[in-house]
């Protein structure tokens, strides 16, 4: 599957939309080292994984979609983020499903 986040140069079919999204939160003890690491300062790499974990899965659920529309390839992705509350986000992301 072909993943790009601009348009393609070349003739293609639209078959619609896809999209994915993943709400992901970190248990208390996470959480409380997280805090820890904002007093101190550094990367809080609890919580990068927490996005990381989530734009995966996000961009898979993506994929999958497009695969049952018959897509070989997502074009014009974007990523959006946002937090429910604290220790938890939310990713989606979405494209253009297209067949070249």
């Amino acid at each position: 599957m072909l993943l790009a986040t601009s348009d393609l140069r070349t003739d293609y079919q639209v078959l619609g939309m896809v999209k994915g999204s993943k709400m992901r939160a970190k248990h208390l003890g996470q959480d409380i080292v997280a805090s820890l690491r904002k007093i101190v300062g550094g990367e809080i790499s609890e919580y990068a994984r927490l996005l990381e974990e989530a734009r995966e899965e996000a961009i898979q659920d993506m994929i999958k979609e497009a695969e049952q529309l018959g897509a070989n390839a997502i074009i014009a992705i974007r990523f959006s983020t946002s937090t429910i509350t604290t220790g938890a986000a939310e990713v989606i992301v979405y494209g253009t499903a297209v067949r070249i």
